[in-house]
């Protein structure tokens, strides 16, 4: 691999899935069951949903963030954090890890060097404008540590949101000399369309999935199986 410097990994809920934590999509998580099938998209992730029932909303994301709580990062987790500690050491490589996903799991493994283009479980307030970790309810309506109003929300990315950083990400893709996306649907855009967007400025394009993704012919190569097997052997190979 002697000519690949820069690397972007995009991650979805393929990857959590295996630690147990529902996708939202059907067939995730240890119970078989997605999300979206307990919870229309329309009642629990959209600013409208907040707007027309903030209780419902409220209690399915701290529900979502005592589940995150209680799970661990698998040996997909964990081999990229490998790859995150010790592919950047050699001068003038550069490696981004972008997900899709709210959970904490890439950094309890050790990565980091994420980016969670749809945000996190922490807190919003929408009154100041502040940002910060949160483990606690925001059912019961605490107060914002920062200007003391009762304004928080999860610091989610629901549909009809601009997801974070997309400029940052945009800059990566430019640089990258390989793509890798691992346990995604290639159903949920903007993050469906990195793989055009890199394999257009010239980088190699790969897909670890479980199954091949909608977005699938537009990769150099397709690998498939569960992710903590075909993520700690791609890493293998790579710092090999």
């Amino acid at each position: 691999m002697a000519d690949i410097r820069n690397i972007v990994i995009l991650t979805g809920a393929g990857v959590s899935a295996e630690s147990g934590i529902d996708t939202f999509r059907g067939g995730g998580g240890q119970n078989g069951m997605g999300l979206w099938e307990k919870h229309r998209v329309e009642d629990v992730a959209t600013p409208e949903a907040f707007a027309r029932d903030p209780d419902l909303v409220l209690r399915f994301y701290d529900m979502r963030r005592a589940a995150i709580a209680s799970k661990r990062p698998n040996p997909a987790h964990e081999a990229l954090a490998r790859l995150d500690a010790e592919w950047p050491k050699k001068q003038g490589r550069g490696l981004l890890l972008v997900t899709q996903n709210i959970d904490d799991l890439h950094e309890r493994a050790g990565s980091a060097r994420v980016l969670h283009m749809h945000g996190t479980t922490d807190a919003w307030c929408t009154a100041c404008d502040a940002r910060g970790a949160w483990l606690a309810p925001m059912m019961e309506r605490p107060a914002c540590p920062e200007c003391g109003a009762s304004a928080l929300r999860p610091d989610v990315v629901w549909f009809g949101e601009m997801p974070y950083e997309m400029e940052r990400i945009y800059a990566a893709l430019s640089e990258a000399d390989l793509f890798v996306s691992i346990g995604t649907s290639g159903a949920v855009y903007p993050a469906a369309g990195f793989v055009r967007d890199a394999r257009e400025l010239g980088a190699r394009t790969l897909e670890l999935n479980l199954a091949r993704s909608e977005g699938s012919a537009w990769f150099d190569e397709t690998r498939l199986g569960p992710a903590s097997e075909l993520v700690p052997a791609w890493v293998d190979e790579m710092l090999r």
